[in-house]
């Protein structure tokens, strides 16, 4: 008997899912996805992500973060404030029995979302800040790095921290075989494969599955369950917070 497939990164209680909600759980769970390791962007999302979890407790696991960028996407998108961060701290703690990680935090130095040190500033205090409250929790990180992995690798090594997941990772080679020694893990979205769907969802899982399973020569079986394996050891509170059904 295996464990499903752990959604190790997922935007499940974004607004984009709420009209459709049910038909993604749906296909979340016809796909063999059994773990949804969901971040959150910014804190009007902390209330929406824990409603979930009291919704589906049998597959969310909960994560709360403030994302490097903010605002909707294209030109009002902007780089995080460091007051934006302050008001939700308390939140943190209120919940730390029900996090499973905090993400999704990071660093994003795309040009027009990051123009001034001033920005790239702001963005670094506010992922510091994060990194040393899931070091105070004793929770792990999920981590987005967009034109600036090699800054978020070191700085989390400078901060001591161990477990980490990098999402959608970007960066050279050289610089992800650093992370790799540092401990941290890399997820691989559907992207991957190069599927050009308009919108991305849990069950898609599946595609990445299978494309890795093609590089590496493994069996998709293989692929879910090491990967699973992987998960739960990153995100050791997911077995407190998620009953199992195995298939």
């Amino acid at each position: 008997m295996e464990n499903g497939f752990v959604d190790c990164h997922c935007h499940i209680s974004a607004r984009e899912f709420a009209e459709d909600l049910e038909d993604v759980i749906q296909r979340t769970r016809e796909a063999g996805v059994k773990t949804l390791v969901a971040v959150t962007e910014e804190v009007s999302e902390f209330d929406r992500v824990l409603q979930l979890q009291e919704r589906y407790p049998d597959l969310v696991a909960p994560c709360f973060g403030i994302h490097p960028l903010q605002g909707d996407e294209g030109p009002a998108q902007r780089s995080v404030k460091p007051q934006e961060l302050d008001a939700a701290l308390p939140q943190f703690f209120k919940h730390r029995e029900r996090l499973v990680a905090i993400g999704e935090i990071g660093l994003d130095f795309t040009p027009w979302c990051a123009a001034t040190q001033q920005d790239r500033d702001g963005q670094m205090d506010v992922f510091i800040k994060q990194l040393n409250i899931a070091k105070e929790l004793d929770l792990p990180v999920n981590v987005h790095s967009r034109s600036a992995a090699k800054v978020v690798i070191a700085t989390m090594r400078e901060q001591g921290v161990t477990r980490a997941l990098l999402h959608n990772f970007a960066g050279k080679p050289s610089v992800a075989l650093a992370g790799v020694k540092a401990g941290f893990l890399f997820s691989f979205p559907p992207a991957v494969c190069r599927n050009h769907q308009v919108r991305n969802e849990p069950c898609n899982i599946v595609l990445s599955c299978r494309y890795i399973a093609d590089v590496k020569g493994l069996s998709s079986e293989t692929v879910r369950l090491v990967t699973g394996q992987n998960a739960h050891r990153l995100f050791p509170k997911v077995d407190a917070h998620v009953q199992y059904t195995c298939f």
